[in-house]
């Protein structure tokens, strides 16, 4: 069952050169107890579709069109009011990129994470604190740091407290946004089995949003693929590392380097993604694409259902299967 649904969602900046069209026409689902990834490279719109879900666009931002449903709710549409009261920290959560450095020098840790509870919950300090106790202990914090400052906490320890922050009201819904981002490989992988760990015992959904394969591949049940704010593959995580359909997937797996199987040279995408305010037409990623053809240059591919769960906007998906893979 989704507790997600994002259809058509179009979104858009105003700049003084016109109009950027970071997020064109993308759809998706966060089932109840699954994590989502979104991945893609730098300015591929997955971070605008992020803030679009909860509805924290900068002040030059809009959805411009498209629907967002959870539960009851339509939350490109619903109020500011209505967010603060019913859905932000109660609901939904997010752990930006970096939070941990967003930590106020001069408050205790665990004073910070007290004030988000006692403005949405009925319970008293000491509650408050009983309960942060408890989320210290959840993510692997002894609960006696609860008075320690930020600077008395290594990285990890702090980015394990913003995790702890976001699920101080017992949201549903946890959006994180580039969670292993300035961490050391090890205390990254840390962080991502505490991610899988909370959200098997929480029954949680995630919607994590990263530039790093690894770690949708350690952390997503289901990921999408962007390009230039087109959701160009959908599918099961295995799914897309095992067999990419998306010419632009395909690269990004190309590129990235395996430590098991056969040795092979590590190859980028040729070019640069394209100016999203003024996206070539056609396919977004005909200029970078090794099979473009005459339709890719005029028309848009929409994105089709090629098997259970599995989407991809590409005019000629049966053609690159049998070049990349041989025929079926």
């Amino acid at each position: 069952m989704a507790l997600l649904s994002v259809e058509n969602l179009v979104t858009r900046y105003s700049t003084e050169m016109g109009d950027v069209k970071a997020v064109d026409d993308i759809s998706f689902k966060v089932r109840q107890g699954e994590i989502f990834g979104l991945a893609g490279e730098s300015g591929c719109g997955k971070s605008t579709a992020m803030l679009s879900v909860i509805n924290l666009l900068p002040s030059n931002g809009r959805i411009v069109s498209g629907s967002i449903k959870f539960h009851e709710y339509d939350l490109a549409t619903i109020g500011k009011e209505a967010l603060r009261d019913e859905i932000w920290w109660n609901r939904v959560s997010i752990v930006f990129q970096a939070a941990m450095n967003a930590l106020n020098p001069v408050l205790s840790v665990g004073s910070q994470i007290v004030e988000p509870i006692m403005l949405h919950d009925t319970v008293t300090k000491q509650e408050a604190e009983e309960r942060v106790k408890e989320l210290f202990e959840l993510v692997g914090i002894d609960s006696m740091r609860i008075n320690d400052y930020p600077h008395e906490f290594s990285g990890g320890m702090r980015q394990r407290a913003m995790i702890a922050m976001a699920l101080a009201c017992n949201p549903e819904l946890i959006i994180l946004d580039e969670p292993t981002t300035a961490l050391d490989v090890i205390v990254q992988g840390e962080v991502l089995e505490l991610i899988k760990d909370l959200q098997e015992r929480l029954n949680l959904s995630v919607l994590l949003v990263t530039h790093d394969l690894s770690v949708i591949a350690e952390t997503c049940d289901t990921t999408g693929i962007m390009y230039a704010g087109k959701l160009v593959e959908s599918a099961d995580t295995r799914t897309i590392f095992k067999e990419p359909r998306h010419p632009y997937t395909q690269g990004l797996i190309g590129a990235f380097l395996s430590l098991t199987g056969e040795w092979k040279r590590v190859e980028g995408i040729p070019g640069n993604p394209p100016n999203l305010l003024n996206p070539p037409p056609g396919c977004k990623f005909n200029p970078r694409c090794p099979y473009a053809k005459e339709r890719c240059l005029q028309e848009e591919p929409e994105s089709v259902e090629i098997g259970e769960g599995h989407s991809v906007a590409c005019h000629f998906v049966d053609e690159v299967y049998e070049k990349v893979y041989g025929s079926e």
